[in-house]
């Protein structure tokens, strides 16, 4: 079956030339032109992959982006913007897109970042796909799920983590992560106490190197570091600089 892609795009042109590129390319595209169409048909019919242009009339690509994660819905999106700012691109991420490309783009950069996306999510959709929380078997709506076994638990400076089913916890605390910061938190668990290069994470996160002057990986491990830390304790993520990221308790 191919892969079910909902573009947002309120230039025309652009919207149809992305729509006929993607179509060639094997998805199955449903094009609209504004957010607010978006959101009705993400609703209607939930994609495989979001590609959300930031800046339309109306309810805009970041708009769109934080309704969807405010309800749960955990697709992967990407992000087509015009603004250069570093403090834009942030503003993406911070609204809970998993990638972005800056326009003017070569459609091969967002057949790439599109790949890399699906990979890490496996095309798994909304909610379903999201923590382990829905389905037959999921926790009813306001009654907490038990923790795994033991033996299906990753451990390491005081966190567990359930791959599985997507959860993690810092002593009794659960931690509340989107798709992307669980797979960051996960990289360095099975690797805790040992310093991973930026290239590397993010290779094996985003699936290709963002390069030395991207924040992307700064900015998740901000994040991850708000989530983690608490009063009193411990740091978890250090920065070995000039290298990368380390997790460990000292």
């Amino acid at each position: 079956m191919p892969q079910t892609l909902l573009l947002a795009e309120d230039d025309r042109a652009i919207r149809h030339a992305l729509e006929r590129a993607l179509t060639l390319e094997g998805y199955q595209v449903t094009a609209v032109a504004d957010g607010v169409e978006a959101l009705a048909q993400a609703h209607k019919s939930p994609p495989d992959v979001l590609v959300l242009d930031v800046m339309m009339p109306g309810i805009d690509g970041l708009q769109v982006c934080r309704v969807l994660r405010a309800e749960g819905d955990r697709t992967p999106i990407l992000m087509l913007t015009a603004l250069v700012e570093t403090a834009d691109r942030i503003a993406g991420l911070d609204a809970g897109a998993d990638d972005y490309v800056v326009k003017p783009f070569d459609v091969e950069e967002v057949f790439a970042r599109l790949r890399a996306l699906l990979r890490r999510t496996g095309s798994a959709t909304g909610t379903a796909s999201a923590a382990g929380t829905t389905g037959p078997g999921a926790a009813a709506p306001g009654v907490r799920e038990p923790e795994p076994p033991a033996e299906r638990l990753l451990t390491a400076a005081g966190l567990r983590m359930d791959p599985q089913a997507r959860r993690a916890w810092r002593g009794g605390r659960e931690l509340e992560l989107t798709r992307t910061e669980f797979e960051l938190l996960e990289l360095l668990v099975r690797n805790a106490g040992i310093v991973l290069d930026h290239s590397t994470i993010y290779d094996r996160i985003w699936g290709y190197d963002f390069g030395p002057g991207s924040k992307n990986l700064a900015v998740y491990v901000g994040y991850l570091r708000r989530k983690l830390d608490e009063p009193g304790a411990p740091q978890l993520i250090h920065t070995v600089r000039g290298v990368g990221y380390v997790l460990r308790e000292d």
